[in-house]
């Protein structure tokens, strides 16, 4: 059946099946590899996207329920203000190790701070620990957060 998408500000026509998981169309039908797949249970966070600015789990959304409603993807979400200063400061805080799950902590992270611009540790907690990082860089992941919430930088050319 064909479904209409609206991926990263723009439309996209799918043939698939209803029930085919938004992740598998938008690594191969749409070629948006950036989205990872982890768990496959929604238990890890990688294949985290952003459907209407929420952030929700690729593997287990269907083609069907994803509807018409916007879906941002980490391939268009260093174009948003907020999305921007989350990969400047995880560049900043050095949090990247093996890089498998940062789309996903990215993803995350983007959208607690567009709906927290000044989020607590216990609000931190409660929106990451969706994602698993094999790494443990869980620290700078947390810094960079705090970095884009204080809108300070560690390094580089300032703002």
């Amino acid at each position: 059946m064909a479904y209409s998408l609206n991926v990263n500000g723009r439309s996209h026509s799918v043939d698939v099946d209803g029930d085919t998981p938004l992740l598998w169309v938008l690594r191969d039908v749409l070629g948006l590899t950036g989205t990872k797949f982890g768990c496959g249970v929604a238990q890890c966070g990688a294949c985290t996207v952003h459907l209407e600015g929420l952030a929700v789990r690729s593997c287990v959304t269907t083609v069907e329920s994803a509807g018409s409603a916007p879906i941002m993807t980490i391939e268009a979400v260093g174009a948003t203000p907020v999305g921007n200063l989350v990969q400047r400061a995880w560049l900043d805080q050095e949090v990247v190790q093996c890089g498998y799950c940062q789309s996903g902590q990215i993803m995350s992270a983007t959208a607690l701070l567009n709906e927290h611009p000044a989020p607590t540790d216990d609000d931190i907690d409660a929106v990451m620990s969706g994602n698993i990082c094999r790494c443990g860089t869980y620290p700078r992941i947390r810094a960079a957060i705090k970095q884009v919430a204080a809108g300070t930088r560690t390094f580089g050319n300032g703002g």
